[in-house]
């Protein structure tokens, strides 16, 4: 076995007992502590008191949800840094994250849905066709669908729809409300439905991106390497694109690759490991910082991203002259 795969393996199992550490930490922290023996006996041997009805019916839900946003971010940003060559590419590149938004306001305005579990639809109907939307421009006219054009796309269809929503809204008072408190982004509140609903389209997603692996790994040599290899370009980004799409961050993707290299066999599977993490630490001192109130996760992830991402960019930008 080589040093590289052996340190590969190594932060593969670090990731795993860090993973199963902020699990135990979601699941015992909160407004009201409660001690991982009486988690574990919750979870392992039931019960019937105050404390076991909360790990039980309220932080299993948001830590399983917690789990699955965190990995789908993480996979999704690794898809899409891969199919664009971009280092801060995420699923907002292609105007995903907007369409999303405006899905879920015009299920609101338009439609009267007003429960989480009813906007997942609209939500995965919105990101797909401002995704298909972003592609075809891209795709249109000599050279296809390359990074750049993929890039300026994505911009155009991410400001058009940006004021598409603002439009909405802003006409609007009832759905600026609810779709204010769903925009924060919030991993609490949520039940068991969420996750039934959701399950099929990550599994879906992450099958899709585990068997274009390798084609990432060849996109990262350039397009004409990636042909000479026998990949379908616009294939392998069309696919991309479905799989971001389906899974729809930033900083994990670069964590992960720069722990085990550019093999995105070795970096999808960290980035899977550590986003859900980066996910429930956040909720977790959402949860705690500010009790008995409580941080919307999404706030927190900014919060705990925006340093490494400057860094990042600093790095980046220190080039000979």
């Amino acid at each position: 076995m080589s040093p590289a795969t052996r340190r590969r393996i190594g932060w593969t199992v670090a990731g795993t007992l860090l993973l199963l550490l902020a699990v135990l930490l979601s699941l015992a922290l909160g407004s009201r502590q409660i001690p991982p023996g009486e988690v574990l006996d919750a979870l392992l041997h039931g019960g019937s008191g105050d404390n076991a009805q909360v790990v039980r019916a309220l932080r299993v839900p948001r830590t399983v949800i917690g789990v699955m946003v965190g990995l789908a971010l993480a996979v999704a940003g690794v898809v899409m840094q891969g199919i664009t060559r971009n280092p801060i590419a995420e699923p907002g590149v292609l105007g995903v994250s907007q369409g999303a938004s405006l899905g879920v306001v015009c299920a609101i305005a338009f439609l009267g849905v007003h429960t989480p579990a009813g906007y997942v639809w609209f939500a995965f109907a919105g990101a797909g066709l401002a995704a298909v939307a972003a592609y075809a421009v891209a795709g249109s006219g000599r050279g296809g669908a390359s990074p750049v054009k993929l890039a300026l796309a994505g911009a155009a269809m991410n400001a058009f729809i940006a004021s598409v929503v603002s439009a909405i809204v802003t006409t609007d008072a009832r759905a600026l409300d609810e779709f204010r408190f769903w925009d924060v982004g919030s991993i609490g509140g949520r039940d068991g439905e969420v996750v039934v609903q959701t399950w099929p389209f990550l599994l879906g997603g992450l099958l899709l991106v585990a068997v274009m692996a390798r084609g990432l790994d060849a996109l990262a040599l350039g397009d004409d390497v990636a042909r000479g290899l026998g990949h379908r370009v616009a294939l392998v980004r069309a696919l991309g694109a479905l799989a971001a799409t389906v899974l729809t961050g930033v900083a994990v993707p670069h964590i992960a690759r720069a722990l085990v290299g550019a093999d995105h066999r070795w970096v999808l599977a960290l980035s899977a490991l550590l986003g859900p993490v980066v996910i429930l630490v956040s909720d977790v001192l959402g949860r705690v910082v500010f009790a008995p109130s409580e941080v919307p996760v999404a706030v927190m992830t900014a919060l705990l991203g925006v340093p490494f991402l400057v860094a990042l960019v600093r790095r980046k930008a220190t080039v000979p002259a």
